[in-house]
């Protein structure tokens, strides 16, 4: 009974499950809901709102420029021989993140090996890393040769890398130094022509715009700008005509013991620029050689006072003037003249002479006489029309305009040493453009170094018949009893003219000497006009007679035969007349 009475008794039940705490539950969807909205309104402001900075990060991170450089344009001679051309070289370069994420510098002999073949100290390879640890890009190298860059690759270093740029290469070296000038690290120009035209041989770069992954690889490529490929540019140079001269100057410039030399060779008909040289001289395919004395072009950055060379001038001055003639004799006296308080000497006693004899034995007295026959403003006027104090409009850096004076009020001495090149200073450049208006019989025509095809510019500056007249008596200079007999050219005959200047220094006139000779040939119908300067030779030997006049011989005697000009040493009076 008690067990069937127990058996008959309900279960109870169980409450030790979990019990569902209503305010709990909705306070945890209250705050998961809260946050789902401000996940989604973050996402609707970053993607709607504001979308331009997530864009932004994204391209930062895989969107990447690349430059397309140009190749600069070939410099080239009148003949189109190459005197400046964009050789292929690579850059090397290091990612030190890259580097320390690949585990450094451990395999230190294979750094050693890149530093060694870079020519840098291995210590000094090492540190240039280690210090730039957080970097993402350094230059290791520029410019190096493609057989060491093939080397680089074998090494299969990580972290480094190769980057195709150009290097410029001069095939001329140091003959044509001054005048092509040269190129910095970045491909630009530093000097001469290199620099002056430097947007013209450049051309514009063009940019490729890619995305990248994370692994390097390009997944689109965004957009692309051409390049412009550098023009060329064709000089009116001759280098047959720049490696004689360059030659012959290097040569004088030894023999005297000179401190420099300049040479520059102008075509009389057309104002181009056949040859400009100067020593000493430099290679512009070594870097380790520019040194600023040496890389000035002194053809156009160097002035001087011009002596005896302007004597032709004064003649010219005279006779356009009026104040003189064909027939006119000047007494020199006894080879001494009182001017003011100051005397003007001649070298040699001349006594009476006409025009022909004062510039044959360059007398001092003769040209001062004439210069003080005839208005000032005469004599400043032929200087100046022929180019004296004006800039070449050859557009080379640091060309000089020289030294023209502008007084108010002249001493007799003033004007007497004026007449014989003294108290103005030009450059070698503007001496040979006088001489080529005299030999272009007065025709002033600008010089060039680009041929143009802009309008003539060409004027008439001097009477023909004076222009005529003036050669014909500069050429007994280098002829018997002349002052250039030195400077004579075999067949042909040559219309020149020799100076010799003391050195202007603080205070008065030093001890060292310019020595120069110019002139024009062939005299009768002239093609060419040369200047040739030697700086300060030494020695007992000083004149322009003796130290330049045979560097002109031997210049211009190449020049007329490389150009093709025909002797006029056997021409009637007739056929020059025509």
């Amino acid at each position: 009974m008690t067990t069937q009475k127990a058996k008959a008794q309900p279960k109870k039940t169980d409450m030790s499950g979990p019990i569902l705490i209503r305010w709990r539950f909705y306070l945890i969807i209250f705050f998961v809901f809260c946050a789902f909205a401000a996940l989604v309104g973050r996402i609707g402001y970053i993607q709607i709102i504001e979308p331009d900075n997530l864009i932004r990060q994204g391209d930062m991170r895989s969107v990447r420029a690349q430059t397309l450089h140009s190749a600069r344009g070939i410099i080239s001679d009148r003949n189109g021989e190459p005197l400046a051309v964009s050789v292929p070289v690579e850059a090397v370069w290091a990612d030190p993140v890259a580097i320390y994420k690949a585990g450094g510098l451990v395999d230190i002999d294979r750094w050693y090996a890149l530093a060694d073949v870079l020519g840098i100290a291995r210590e000094s390879l090492v540190s240039k890393i280690e210090k730039n640890k957080s970097r993402r890009f350094i230059y290791l190298q520029r410019q190096v040769s493609p057989a060491m860059a093939k080397y680089i690759r074998e090494l299969k270093l990580a972290g480094v890398g190769l980057k195709a740029e150009s290097r410029r290469y001069y095939p001329a070296g140091e003959v044509s130094a001054h005048l092509i000038g040269v190129t910095g690290i970045d491909g630009h120009g530093l000097e001469g022509v290199e620099r002056s035209y430097d947007k013209w041989l450049t051309g514009e770069a063009g940019k490729r715009i890619i995305r990248k992954d994370r692994y390097g690889r390009v997944v689109e490529n965004i957009s692309l700008e051409e390049r412009e490929e550098g023009k060329p540019l064709e000089l009116t140079i001759d280098q047959r005509l720049q490696a004689i001269a360059y030659r012959a100057i290097k040569q004088a410039v030894a023999d005297f013991r000179a401190t420099s030399g300049s040479a520059v060779l102008l075509d009389v008909k057309t104002g181009a620029v056949l040859a400009m040289v100067n020593a000493p001289s430099y290679n512009p395919n070594n870097r380790a050689d520019l040194q600023s004395f040496k890389m000035r072009n002194r053809v156009i950055t160097d002035a001087f006072e011009p002596g005896s060379t302007v004597k032709p001038f004064v003649v010219l001055a005279a006779l356009e003037e009026g104040t003189a003639d064909l027939d006119t004799v000047i007494d020199t006296g006894n080879g001494r003249m009182r001017t003011g308080g100051s005397w003007v000497r001649d070298t040699s006693k001349v006594g009476k002479a006409d025009l022909t004899t004062i510039l044959q034995k360059s007398s001092n007295i003769g040209v001062a006489k004439l210069a003080l026959d005839m208005p000032l403003e005469a004599l400043l006027g032929m200087y100046s029309s022929v180019g004296f104090g004006e800039m070449s409009g050859l557009n080379l850096v640091g060309e000089t305009s020289g030294i023209f004076p502008n007084r108010r009020r002249w001493s007799k001495h003033e004007i007497a040493t004026f007449s014989f090149g003294y108290g103005l200073t030009i450059t070698p450049l503007q001496l040979a453009h006088a001489y080529a208006t005299l030999g272009n019989f007065g025709e002033y025509q600008p010089i060039h170094i680009i041929d143009n095809n802009q309008q003539d510019l060409s004027r008439q500056v001097i009477g023909r018949d004076n222009a005529k007249s003036v050669l014909k008596m500069l050429e007994t200079v280098t002829q018997p009893g002349g002052t250039a007999t030195r400077a004579a050219v075999p067949g042909y005959r040559v219309a020149a003219k020799t100076g010799t200047s003391r050195k202007a220094v603080a205070g008065g006139y030093g001890d060292e000497y310019f020595a120069y000779t110019a002139g024009v040939a062939p005299a009768s119908n002239p093609r060419v006009a040369l200047v040739v300067v030697v700086n300060e030779p030494q020695g007992d030997n000083y004149y322009g007679g003796s130290v330049a006049g045979p560097v002109f011989s031997e210049i211009m005697k190449s020049a007329l035969q490389i150009l093709n000009v025909a002797p006029d040493e056997n021409k009637t009076k007739s056929e020059e007349q025509n």
